[in-house]
């Protein structure tokens, strides 16, 4: 399972480490996120069915987190549930969606509503990919590496902070410990908690706000990794707000985010009433207020689940 930008460049490569007695079946998806939605869900499942896979099958997932998501879900859903790998293409993808078992569609409600958690059999990274991808995607997707350090790794933070330039540059030797880093971080947060009941939650640092941003701008209009880029800002200067970190540990990650080309503007087309509506049907709101991640200090997060509209309106 891939799609129209990354089936041009890796299919053939990943077609021929099979051999010919083991029987390929594939479907190219549109790229974008406009893709990412039940229409896709169902061509997946339609042409397993057409090709008679059985729950012997396995599903592979070549590309970005999109790609991963659906035929995540479509491998939970298959006959019950089916093997899947993943084949990450993107770094946004390596460093975060690929690892740890969500898997899932948007509804034009909201984003990530429908899924399942269905954990792959292997994840499968290989850097040379990269050497494709574009510099916007590529930045994109460093988002979720500084998060990481953010919630649970200050000594990572740091060392990204020192070390940015020699990523932006894809430099072989850091770039390859930030994507280990960031994989062995999340898989420590997933195992101690694999269906969000409590601690994985905080891996959504910045997110509350990033969905409701792309889906305010239109779901690709704004790259996920950008929108939780400003997410993550924003999340951060409520933590002060609270009291909980410094107004100057807002601005050292508004200079990093600046510094690696991500977002640190809220985006003046969106209206704040209708954001904070969007905001109010995530999936992670409660009766009491909106859930959020907050930074109780660097690499320490915590979740809340008061947060007020009001207290929303006072960022903006």
């Amino acid at each position: 399972i891939t799609d129209t930008n990354v089936a041009p460049l890796y299919l053939s490569q990943l077609r021929s480490v099979f051999g010919k007695s083991t029987e390929v079946v594939e479907i190219i998806l549109p790229a974008g996120e406009e893709s990412k939605s039940l229409n896709s869900f169902s061509a997946v499942i339609d042409r397993a069915l057409q090709a008679g896979i059985n729950r012997t099958g396995t599903f592979i997932a070549l590309g970005g987190g999109i790609v991963g998501d659906i035929a995540g879900f479509a491998a939970a859903c298959y006959q019950r549930g089916v093997k899947f790998v993943q084949i990450p293409t993107t770094l946004l993808a390596q460093v975060d969606s690929s690892v740890g078992g969500k898997t899932g569609v948007n509804h034009d409600l909201g984003k990530n509503m429908i899924g399942a958690f269905h954990q792959p059999e292997a994840v499968i990274t290989d850097l040379d990919v990269l050497d494709t991808l574009s510099d916007r995607e590529f930045i994109a997707g460093l988002a979720e590496i500084i998060k990481y350090g953010l919630i649970a790794d200050i000594d990572f933070y740091e060392w990204l902070r020192e070390n940015i330039r020699s990523i932006l540059d894809r430099e072989l030797s850091p770039l390859t410990w930030s994507i280990r880093r960031s994989c062995e971080l999340k898989a420590a947060i997933v195992s101690k908690d694999e269906r969000e009941a409590g601690l994985r939650a905080i891996l959504n640092f910045g997110h509350t706000f990033g969905h409701a941003i792309e889906k305010c701008l239109g779901y690709g209009s704004w790259l996920h990794g950008e929108a939780v880029a400003l997410g993550m800002l924003l999340a951060s200067r409520l933590s002060y707000k609270r009291g909980w970190i410094a107004e100057s540990e807002v601005n050292i990650l508004r200079d990093l985010i600046i510094r690696v080309g991500l977002p640190s503007e809220f985006p003046s087309e969106i209206a704040i009433e209708n954001f904070a509506e969007v905001m109010s049907l995530d999936k992670k709101a409660t009766d009491d207020g909106l859930t959020f991640i907050l930074l109780k200090g660097i690499g320490e997060a915590k979740v809340v689940s008061d947060v007020t509209f009001e207290e929303l309106r006072s960022l903006f």
